[in-house]
């Protein structure tokens, strides 16, 4: 996936457009990250960046991205479908890293301390 795919994949949506990502997101993202577990090693940043894209207080900016990358994560059918074994989360990796880099800044240490309190809890079931 070249840079200028993500580049479009992470613009933020209209208001409405966001809404529907995060109904989205909110919706599925718990179910998927468990299926990503031992597939993406960065998977700490992927919950923490759950977290602080549905966190209020998150400028609207940072959300509206990490909203387009946590869209396109769920997705079951994307550029490289995630059924593939081994390599349906390679597109939606180089996605978040894009966005994680983007957001940095706004991802806040109590987004993570969620992050590895969910991820334990998944790593149990």
């Amino acid at each position: 996936m070249d840079a200028e795919t993500v580049g479009e994949i992470l613009v933020p949506g209209s208001p409405e457009e966001q809404s529907r990502q995060e109904a989205r997101v909110r919706r599925t993202f718990f179910a998927t990250a468990k299926r990503a577990l031992s597939r993406i090693p960065f998977m700490d940043d992927v919950v923490a960046s759950f977290y602080c894209a549905t966190d209020p207080r998150t400028p609207p900016a940072a959300r509206g991205i990490l909203l387009a990358a946590l869209a396109y994560f769920v997705l079951p059918m994307d550029f490289v479908p995630d059924i593939l074994f081994g390599l349906g989360f390679v597109d939606d990796a180089a996605v978040l890293l894009a966005a994680f880099r983007t957001v940095n800044d706004n991802i806040r240490p109590e987004h993570y301390d969620r992050a590895r309190e969910t991820l334990a809890e998944m790593r149990e079931a």
